[in-house]
């Protein structure tokens, strides 16, 4: 059965008021549970936080009882793979079977601050399975040596670890990526996209996965769904162009350093940039319909950002009129 999830959106509101609004959402019906933006910057200057996403999951973890995990943590720039391994594990140990581990090949405007040059995307890729690669060495509990093309580990062992490895997703939004994420992860996380481009992404990753001779029905799928949903048509449409203009921005955004990029960028956005992108909508059964689709398609797990600032209403809202609509099973 698909499950529906709430989307923590550190890079857009305070971690103090998100503990709070996962526990409402946890009580309100939203039982997959909560994918966290792992963020150094927010996308523009008006989104204004960007808590750090490890600490704040501590919390989450003791102040909710769903599944948790990031959405989604570049290694290999701000972070070596021993360190997430490290912190993965522990968070897996303190929370079992709750805890996940979304990875990504990274953006920019999170991994430039620690001043290296910044690859091209086929070399970030090439990173990112490398990293996976040593990852699950660690998370085996054995003394790992590594020397690879992009890191090095000497003699390192993880202590304190789950009884069964955290697993690893990988977000990705591109056939050859998709295809070695059936490979090489136990989970693929992407976001609301054409049906089309949602069904190329599974198919290339099923059939990684049956090449590496896994069971691609038993995999984990994920999705995350950008919504601008607000009590009238013209506070949704104000709140999207406001809050998530970088929803609008129909072009790879991977190399784009600085927040203030994105802010001047954003002059050139308008509405008819976020179609198939992000519903903009004060109709609930607008919303109904596109995650009754979504449901349809066959994801595990779907997980809601509202962009908007009252995120209360959302959530009670969607909880009590839109998810108990899904037909789920």
């Amino acid at each position: 059965m698909t499950k529906i999830g709430y989307a923590a959106m550190l890079e857009q509101f305070h971690p103090t008021d998100l503990l709070d609004w996962c526990a409402q959402a946890e009580a309100t019906g939203f039982d997959a549970g909560f994918q966290v933006s792992e963020h150094f910057h927010p996308w523009t200057p008006q989104q204004g936080n960007a808590a750090f996403a490890w600490s704040f999951m501590g919390a989450l973890g003791q102040r909710t009882s769903l599944p948790f995990g990031t959405a989604v943590t570049c290694p290999g720039f701000r972070y070596h793979p021993a360190v997430i391994a490290h912190a993965a594990a522990t968070l897996g140990a303190m929370y079992p079977g709750r805890f996940w581990l979304g990875l990504g090949a990274g953006e920019a405007l999170n991994e430039h601050v620690v001043g290296p040059n910044w690859p091209e995307v086929g070399v970030r890729s090439a990173m990112m399975f490398e990293a996976i690669e040593v990852i699950a060495k660690l998370f085996s509990g054995k003394v790992v040596k590594h020397a690879g093309t992009y890191f090095t580990v000497e003699s390192a062992k993880l202590y304190t670890r789950p009884e069964q490895p955290v697993p690893i997703y990988v977000a990705t939004a591109g056939p050859v990526n998709a295809k070695r994420t059936g490979k090489y992860a136990d989970g693929i996380i992407t976001v609301g996209a054409a049906d089309e481009k949602i069904g190329m992404l599974w198919d290339k990753f099923r059939e990684g996965a049956r090449e590496a001779g896994k069971d691609a029905s038993a995999m984990r799928t994920q999705l995350q769904v950008h919504v601008s949903w607000a009590p009238t048509q013209a506070e949704a449409e104000e709140q999207a162009m406001r809050e998530w203009p970088n929803g609008g921005m129909p072009f790879p955004k991977q190399d784009i350093k600085n927040p203030e990029d994105f802010a001047n960028m954003a002059k050139l956005v308008r509405l008819e940039n976020f179609a198939n992108r992000m519903l903009i909508s004060a109709d609930l059964d607008e919303h109904v319909a596109q995650l009754q689709n979504f449901v349809d398609m066959g994801f595990d797990e779907i997980y809601l950002h509202n962009v908007g600032r009252d995120q209360p209403a959302f959530i009670q809202t969607f909880g009590e009129r839109v998810l108990p609509r899904l037909k789920r099973s």
